[in-house]
């Protein structure tokens, strides 16, 4: 029966419901607000680790330069007390060693001072390598070309060949659409993560210079160490640890503002003279002859100037009016083409320039390069251009089509570059302490030359021998290589990939006190010449890698120069 007690169930509250629906909802949010903070700290911690990580390596690479600088440093205080100076417990200037911070060798890096930043600003010996222009207030640069004369004409031909007599050799060039052509070598194909293009940064610690041996009215001169013997049995390379007035006068020549000393432990067979100083009114960052020998080309600010050897008379001056007047614009490299018709420049603003020498018009103006150009080579055909740069690529240009037809890319920047005699090879130097050649035709690397019997530091300067075979390099290391080529017909189809690179290092030449920012190789072969930041420029036998005799003469360094035919 119906119970008439039992009451019916009150409803539920629509209040309770809501605050249920809050609760919920805070629930909720709290839970996702929960999410994201765990996922910020976990981003947090990630970046704390690689902020941890990255003041570790900073901290490890700072131990290693300081240790570098101690050792330095010894070093230094050891040449200073065999010299005669003050004790190791006492600096130059009468301060503890370490009552200052020493400061940071300065770097090759990107904008106005790009990749040869300071070799030229800084005195010899000191900072890093560079080629920044000093200020005008220096004084007018000069540079000095020199003869050879007498004495080696009756001795025998080198190893390494003569350029024929005539230059228009074929270099059997093809117009292939632009390439281009990765070249990481042998062992080497690894995936480059680097930033945007660009050289590296070298850095060189502080090093003598060549003193000038003769005496200074202010100080005496200590007694210098004896000299070390380099180089074949016991023959002297290091010349500039040689006391100008302890030697005969058949060991040295003098001038008002130059000196050259001889070897004297090897036969004199050079001569050498001053035949004319060429005043700039701007820094001088590159010089080149023509393929005759009768006109010689510096590259200055916004100009290239051309003289004429015989009289040292300037001849022309070339400068594009169009580009803006404002700032600096240095001239880096400069080419003459074998007929001497045409010079061109490579500048600071990413352009070739070929010049009409005798109108003073630009017949070629190449663009593409994404950094300075240090480097410029014209092949023997007079056709074609090769070109490197700061944006680590080495370029091969057509001046009849107007175009690139060949690009090489490799993993630093270019500071030089040459084209064989015959026109097949191209060669360059990096930073990478590496000399590529490639074959031009195909673009093909056909040989890596570094390793164990390479340079120890970034090449800046290679120049083929006459044969076309050989080829020397220039480093910062303060060495130079000859290097023998094999011959490369066999690698042409399967490139480096099918056997193991062929060229190999058949003597390094070691006397310069600095960096070597300057190669050739005389017509004949039978001298290698080089240019240091020293100041110094020696002639070296191919054969014996025995130094000739050490010339000095500029107040700056070497930086670029050829040997005049």
């Amino acid at each position: 029966m119906y119970n008439a007690h039992r009451g019916i169930p009150p409803a539920p509250s629509s209040r309770l419901t809501e605050l249920l629906d809050q609760v919920r909802q805070e629930f909720d949010n709290q839970q996702s607000r929960a999410g994201e903070y765990e996922q910020n700290m976990a981003q947090q911690v990630q970046e704390m680790e690689l902020v941890r990580q990255k003041v570790y390596n900073l901290e490890q690479n700072q131990n290693a330069i300081k240790a570098r600088y101690e050792e330095d440093i010894a070093r230094l205080r050891h040449e200073l007390e065999a010299r005669g100076g003050p004790p190791s417990h006492v600096s130059i200037s009468g301060l503890p060693p370490h009552a200052g911070v020493p400061p940071q060798p300065p770097a090759i890096g990107h904008g106005p001072s790009n990749l040869f930043g300071g070799i030229m600003a800084n005195p010899p010996g000191q900072g890093g390598p560079g080629l920044v222009p000093p200020t005008q207030d220096q004084g007018q640069q000069q540079v000095q070309t020199s003869h050879q004369m007498g004495g080696s004409q009756g001795m025998q031909q080198g190893n390494f060949g003569a350029y024929p007599p005539t230059h228009g050799v074929n270099g059997g060039y093809n117009p292939p659409p632009p390439q281009t052509t990765a070249s990481p070598g042998p062992g080497k194909g690894r995936v480059n993560n680097r930033g945007p293009p660009g050289p590296t940064t070298p850095h060189q610690a502080p090093s003598s210079a060549y003193p000038d041996p003769r005496p200074s009215p202010q100080l005496g001169r200590p007694p210098s160490p004896p000299p070390q013997h380099q180089g074949h049995g016991s023959v002297i390379n290091n010349l500039a640890d040689l006391e100008l007035d302890s030697l005969r006068p058949e060991q040295k020549r003098e001038g008002n503002d130059w000196f050259a000393i001889f070897n004297p432990r090897i036969p004199r067979v050079l001569d050498v003279d001053l035949v004319h100083t060429l005043a700039h009114d701007s820094v001088v960052c590159c010089v080149r002859f023509s393929y005759d020998g009768r006109y010689v080309a510096t590259g200055c600010n916004r100009s290239a100037q051309i003289f004429e050897v015989g009289n040292g008379n300037q001849v022309t001056k070339l400068q594009d009016e169009s580009v803006d007047k404002e700032g600096d614009l240095y001239i880096r490299s400069v080419c003459f083409s074998p007929d001497g018709k045409y010079l061109a420049t490579g500048a600071e603003d990413k352009q070739i320039r070929v010049w009409d020498i005798a109108s003073r018009t630009i017949r070629n103006t190449f663009t593409g390069h994404e950094q300075d150009i240090y480097s410029l080579d014209f092949a023997r055909d007079g056709k074609h251009i090769a070109s490197g740069s700061g944006d680590r690529s080495v370029r091969v240009w057509d001046i009849d089509s107007g175009r690139e037809i060949l690009k090489l890319a490799i993993e630093d920047g270019v500071t030089t570059v040459a084209i064989s005699p015959g026109g097949e090879l191209v060669s360059a130097g990096s930073l990478d302490k590496s000399v590529r050649v490639w074959d031009v035709r195909s673009g093909q690397l056909i040989d890596r030359l570094d390793g164990a019997e390479g340079h120890n530091d970034s090449v800046y300067s290679v120049a083929f021998a006459p044969n076309g075979r050989s080829l020397v390099s220039g480093s910062l290391d303060k060495t130079i290589k000859m290097w023998e080529l094999a011959d490369n017909r066999g690698l042409m189809a399967g490139g480096m990939g099918s056997r193991e690179r062929m060229g190999k290092c058949v003597r390094t030449f070691e006397g310069h006190k600095d960096f070597v920012l300057s190669v050739a190789l005389t017509p004949d072969g039978r001298w290698v010449l080089s240019g240091s930041k020293d100041r110094g420029v020696q002639f070296w036998d191919p054969r014996t890698g025995d130094t000739q005799l050490m010339l000095q003469g500029h107040k700056n360094s070497g930086g670029s120069w050829l040997h005049v035919p």
